[in-house]
């Protein structure tokens, strides 16, 4: 007789509980001890991915409070909580965030944190730590650091492995070198150079199989797709602003409009003048939808005041007809948004 479903065999019973919402597994855990076994086993994951019953959320860390981080779950417009990262460092910003085999990885970055009376910068500019949230343990765990401690660089995913590049460094110098990680063997390793580091900060945006290296203020990227070959160098003339992919289509905010790039060409998508006054706040795609989040208003040569905010604003570009729409705000996080990606589990 199984000890999870009475008359089923555990093979059939976990692939049965593997359909039950991520949101619901704490309350799963209070049912037996063999449940709370399964429901933070590998077992679970892999049959969640088998049955169908996978779920892509939004993760998020903001400015306040101080390393922690939320997901969403679109379908259930709901947010979670997680542990606060157990970093040493206070107001870590300025790191890289991916996902891959449906855990979180925060990689790199440095001290957001300043002393009140002298101004300084409190704790390292940059550093090679990196951790990873597993959402079916519930827990964070210290992983293999990068060969360079770097921030402010460009990261992304490429066939389950991660790829991080250029950047800066704890001395505060830009950096060329990139490097690859494999989350199973957890062990990173030295890949091509990028061909400039034109001495700004930098981030990657993943479109079609490949990783996107963009400068702050150039119109050149550079461009990723096997390793082994190295870099190439693309004039695409992408606008400058937040960006969001949406089935592996470039979406760009810039001058009070969202634009939808092909290729070298544009079009405008929709008006987003509305957020011309919020700053500092994260576009993110998911599904058929860019979301919005978080950012901060003012301020302005009228108000000095700068007031955080929670709200997600979601554009849903998959249908005919452009539509806005708004969802549950942040239930902690608040402010200028830190990180943000998708994460499949």
């Amino acid at each position: 007789m199984s000890e999870l479903i009475e008359g089923l065999p555990d093979a059939v019973a976990i692939r049965c509980i593997a359909r039950v919402p991520f949101y619901l597994h704490p309350k799963l855990e209070l049912v037996s001890r063999s449940w709370r076994a399964v429901v933070r086993s590998p077992e679970l994951f892999k049959a969640r991915q088998e049955v169908g019953s996978a779920e892509d959320l939004l993760c998020v860390c903001a400015f306040d409070p101080e390393n922690l981080w939320q997901l969403y779950d679109p379908h259930r417009d709901l947010w979670i909580t997680l542990p606060v990262l157990p970093s040493k460092i206070r107001h870590l910003a300025h790191f890289g965030v991916v996902s891959s085999a449906g855990k979180l990885f925060v990689l790199g970055g440095g001290s957001d944190a300043v002393d009140p009376l002298t101004g300084d910068q409190d704790g390292s500019f940059a550093t090679n730590e990196v951790w990873s949230y597993d959402p079916i343990l519930r827990q964070w765990a210290a992983r293999a650091s990068m060969l360079v401690p770097r921030a402010m660089f460009a990261c992304g995913t490429l066939n389950g492995k991660i790829v991080v590049a250029g950047g800066f460094t704890s001395c505060r110098k830009s950096i060329s070198q990139a490097e690859m990680y494999d989350p199973e063997k957890d062990v990173w390793i030295p890949i091509p150079d990028l061909h400039r580091t034109h001495n700004s900060t930098c981030s990657g945006v993943v479109i079609g199989g490949k990783l996107h290296v963009l400068h702050r203020g150039l119109s050149t990227v550079q461009v990723l797709d096997n390793v082994g070959s190295g870099w190439t160098v693309e004039d695409y003339g992408w606008l400058q602003g937040p960006m969001a992919v949406v089935h592996d289509a470039l979406y760009v905010m810039s001058h009070g409009l969202i634009f939808k790039q092909e290729g070298k060409t544009r079009k405008v998508v929709v008006s987003a003048s509305e957020f011309r006054k919020r700053i500092g706040f994260a576009m993110m795609g998911l599904g058929d939808d860019i979301y919005v989040i978080g950012g901060v208003i003012g301020p302005d040569r009228w108000n000095w005041d700068i007031r955080p905010m929670s709200d997600v604003d979601i554009l849903t570009v998959g249908g005919d007809r452009p539509t806005w729409r708004q969802a549950t705000p942040m239930t902690r996080c608040r402010g200028t948004i830190l990180g943000c990606t998708q994460l499949r589990i």
